[in-house]
């Protein structure tokens, strides 16, 4: 059901000198008290208790015409209540958008609020009927009423970099848990951050309906304040490599057309951790996709992935690489355990050529498709942000024709106008040949996997990849337990789990041949549970998951989109409990930190049934590939006891 209540437009006259407004959330316990006297600001206050000090909001035109500032010429409230709108490839099968909206127009501008019961939002939108405009800076406050701790992801290698070279960066890094005084003015952080308000309450800070306009990064506005910072726009942008680099900007941060609107800054307010990773903002608050388009070709699904494991499979008489009988092989792989897909990564195509178009002699790509269409299992394709900036439209032509299902697009690395606009174009274009798209090298989720379901997956996430490099010095471990509260909160993400070589604390090493995991085994398989990823990696050697056929299958028969989510029970750097439902059956996850850990879960909710347990081994904590497989049925009453080795985690499957 999809109802909206009837607006109240009030009119200049009717509100005659009234310069404070105050927006309420549906379930009233968020209170924002909007004012505009010149110029705007707001704040905000959560069951009596101050989240936001007031903060000024505007955007500044090259023009030097300011939206925002200025006489409010008048006033629009009122209440949307979207009951069941469907979701694709998401973690549910509907979502609900209910909110309180006030808008105040301007000269040539709106700005939208909206109050959810887990958040205030707002945007700017354009109103003017005709012309082009330029737009200098964005103002964006954050004043905080305390010195809060914070989460802020920096850049990796921002404490050597200037601010101009920390807008490109992959948009992956752990968090650095800091008083908001202690942030640097030498480094920005970038999107989602989160702030603990104390007394249980967390600040989600991000973005959604990010579309023609660079992304947010947050720096240090004095004292326990922040503020917002976009990318200027590109003057001048030179291929080196993989990537395009910046070599100078324009001073204006973005273009625009009279009637644009523009990204919903979000304040989300969480009163239990466990909320987060179960947050539907960034989804309700994008554009959604054309209603008259037919979705239905879009399959999520498993995919078999050769990069992680170095190409290295055993036991067999050929040498293994980048050539057409190792792909044959990861074919018949996917093949015996019912994986949708394979992705070929880097090396596939002329590197120095850079051209996608032009395959390497070693691999038979028409054969590839042919023989793993005789298989059910389709091909995805890695390609550079360089690669496929040169002619997207003729690559996914011509391997759309071939029977190829979809693109992994890397190395973007950047979140100004021009790479934003970028990656519209390229969901834009390979939805218009059926194409999947896996955005690697990338800035977080903002909506635009609502706008075009094809874009199936994001990276934007410090995932296992690290492991092959950065193990001696890295708690992958305590970031499993941090980001599904953070990253996660704005959407899906591309880990690439599934180690099956598992290593304890203090034991883990980089090796990038042959990696390992940090934490146990049945921690690798929770995770595909927790971990929100509609197109999953399985990342390890098929020769390793052979011998592990128990792991193998479980893992394969996880579903990788839900009907419905239940957050158990969570928080942040220390555990994660989350239950999904898939028709009838129900798969529960479970992760901890470097603690071993019980949890009270109570799971009857499900309605009971049969129960398939993965749970950490009695030598787990010594030897972390350590599991045991329980068949069983739920407890009459639904309540059970999870326990967690140290770097641990827990799984199961609940069916009639």
């Amino acid at each position: 059901m999809i109802a909206a209540s009837a607006a109240l437009i009030l009119s200049a006259s009717s509100f005659a000198a009234k310069t404070a407004w105050t927006l309420i959330s549906p379930d009233g316990r968020i209170k924002a008290e909007i004012s505009s006297n010149g110029k705007t600001s707001y704040s905000v206050t959560f069951s009596g208790k101050t989240i936001l000090s007031p903060s000024e909001i505007s955007m500044t035109l090259e023009s030097g015409e300011v939206f925002g500032e200025g006489k409010v010429k008048g006033v629009k409230t009122g209440k949307v209540e979207e009951r069941g709108l469907p979701a694709v490839a998401y973690t549910k099968a509907k979502v609900d958008n209910i909110y309180n909206y006030l808008t105040l127009s301007f000269k040539n501008c709106d700005i939208e609020f909206r109050a959810y019961d887990n958040a205030v939002t707002y945007r700017f939108v354009s109103t003017a009927k005709k012309g082009a405009f330029n737009i200098s800076s964005e103002k964006m406050e954050l004043k905080f009423p305390e010195n809060w701790n914070s989460w802020a992801p920096y850049p990796i290698g921002a404490d050597k970099q200037t601010i101009e070279r920390q807008f490109r960066n992959s948009f992956e890094h752990f968090y650095d848990i800091q008083k908001l005084s202690e942030w640097s003015d030498k480094k920005i952080a970038f999107l989602p951050v989160l702030v603990d308000a104390g007394d249980g309450v967390k600040v989600l800070i991000t973005e959604s309906d990010l579309r023609g306009y660079p992304g947010l990064f947050l720096f240090p506005g004095g004292g326990h304040s922040l503020k917002g910072v976009n990318a200027p726009y590109p003057k001048t942008v030179v291929p080196e490599g993989v990537q395009g680099i910046v070599k100078e900007r324009e001073e204006y941060i973005a273009k625009a057309e009279a009637g644009k609107s523009f990204p919903w800054r979000i304040l989300g307010i969480f009163d239990d951790d466990k909320d987060l990773p179960n947050s539907d903002l960034t989804w309700q608050l994008a554009k959604p996709a054309d209603p008259g388009t037919d979705w239905s070709w879009v399959k999520p699904g498993h995919a078999a992935w050769e990069w992680w494991s170095n190409w290295n499979i055993y036991g067999v008489d050929f040498k293994s690489g980048v050539n057409t009988v190792t792909y044959k092989y990861f074919i018949d792989f996917a093949a015996k355990f019912g994986l949708e897909y394979v992705l070929m990564d880097a090396g596939w195509y002329d590197g120095k050529k850079n051209d996608p178009m032009e395959v390497i002699p070693q691999v038979d790509m028409e054969e590839l498709a042919r023989y793993g269409e005789e298989r059910n299992v389709g091909l995805i394709l890695w390609a550079g942000y360089t690669a496929m900036a040169n002619d997207y439209e003729k690559v996914f032509e011509h391997y759309s024709k071939m029977g190829i299902k979809g693109f992994k697009v890397d190395f973007f690395d950047r979140d100004d106008q021009m790479m934003v606009e970028f990656l519209e174009n390229i969901a834009k274009s390979a939805a218009k040949y059926h194409l999947l798209i896996d955005f690697h090298g990338v800035f977080k989720p903002s909506g635009l996997e609502r706008t075009y379901p094809n874009v199936i997956n994001y990276e934007g996430v410090y995932g296992l990849e690290q492991m092959k490099w950065g193990a001696d010095e890295y708690d992958q471990v305590l970031y499993d337990v941090t980001v599904p509260f953070i990253r996660m909160a704005a959407g899906r993400m591309d880990y690439t789990q599934g180690a099956m070589i598992n290593r304890t604390k203090g034991n883990s090493y980089s090796d990038n041949s042959n990696p390992v995991s940090q934490g146990t085994r049945c921690r690798q398989i929770a995770e595909y549970v927790v971990f929100e990823s509609p197109l999953v990696m399985l990342c390890d050697s098929p020769s390793r998951y052979y011998k592990e056929p128990e792991c193998t299958e479980f893992i394969a028969g996880i579903p990788t989109t839900w009907d419905e989510t239940i957050p158990l029970k969570g928080k942040v750097g220390e555990y994660i409990a989350i239950a999904r439902r898939k028709g009838g059956d129900w798969f529960v996850g479970a992760l901890t930190n470097w603690d071993e850990r019980e949890l009270e879960l109570d799971l009857s909710f499900t309605g009971g049934g049969k129960m398939t347990v993965f749970q950490d081994g009695v030598n787990a904590t010594k030897m972390a590939e350590d599991y045991k497989k329980v068949e069983t049925a739920l407890p009459a009453g639904g309540k059970i006891t999870v326990k967690m080795a140290p770097g641990g985690g827990w799984a199961a499957k609940i069916s009639k």
